[in-house]
Order: C-alpha cells, then structure tokens, then sequence
C-alpha cells in the first residue's frame, strides 16, 4: 500500500531570496477530479509526465498512487481535459538529512512559495530550516488541487 505522509509549510519569501538553490525544475499539472475522497492528477516534470491518484487526507496521511507515462500525452492530457493548471518551479533541498521540496508558484498562484516534507510515519521528528514559517498541512487551500481551482492570487491577501 502506498502511504503519502507530509507537512506543509509557508516559506519566508525574504529568507528564501538569499538562500543558495539547486537547479529547480518546472511543473504543469492539472487534475481530472478533485472530490474529498479522491484527486487524479496529471502532471508533466520536466521531460516526464505523471498521473497520480490520492485518496483523502487523515492525520497528514493520505493513499497515493503514481505512475510514470509519456510526457507528450501528460501535456495531451493537461490540454483536453484540465483547464486550470498549476505552474511552479520545484526546489529540493537536503536539510538534516530530509530532503525538503520547496515550490515557487507562477501564473495565478505567483508570490506563493511552499514547502513539503514526506515523513516514514506521523510522528517522525525533524528538523526546520530557518526559512521555513507557518505550517499549512491543515489548511485545504494550499492543496495544489485547490490552487488550481481557487488560486492564490483570488485569496485578497
């Protein structure tokens, strides 16, 4: 069974300006279904495409499928039958021995920028880095599927 166990952060938009990044890579996706019990994604990562499926979120843990498909047809995909996408610029960043992806929104989501971990279980201790802020893991609007719908940008902040 495959688990997704995650946490999600604000990023000070200051602190991340001066920080030394790695390459990032740039993210289309799209979803095909976003209801509570299920989202399907479609997303192409550089010159791979993606189609995940996630089940709902319990205590930062959710089912999570993901498999590997052409990037011509995840773009095909994205085109025909998932109008609003979300664009960002993902970073991985090795902190503590955790790998941490910060993503820097663009489009309609512009001056978001988000990070993850992915946890081996709920309770797992970590370490933050300085530039991380408020934890969102709760809050459904910083769900990418929602971005996608409901973007940024909309919120009036």
């Amino acid at each position: 069974m495959a688990l997704e166990i995650e946490r999600k952060f604000l990023v000070d938009l200051d602190k991340w300006a001066i920080l030394p990044k790695p390459e990032g890579k740039l993210y289309h996706q799209g979803y095909l279904n976003d209801e509570p019990l299920k989202t399907i994604r479609v997303r192409v990562a550089g010159d791979t495409g993606y189609i995940t499926i996630k089940g709902p979120v319990v205590n930062t843990v959710r089912h999570e499928f993901e498999y590997e498909i052409p990037a011509s047809e995840a773009a095909e995909i994205l085109n025909l039958f998932s109008p609003p996408k979300v664009e960002k610029i993902r970073y991985r960043i090795l902190f503590n021995q955790k790998t941490w992806e910060v993503d820097v929104f663009g489009g309609e989501n512009a001056g978001l920028i988000l990070a993850e971990i992915e946890l081996g279980s709920t309770d797992e201790p970590f370490a933050k880095p300085s530039w991380i802020g408020r934890e969102v893991t709760d809050d459904p609007r910083y769900y990418n599927s929602q971005l996608a719908s409901t973007p940024y940008k909309s919120w009036g902040i």
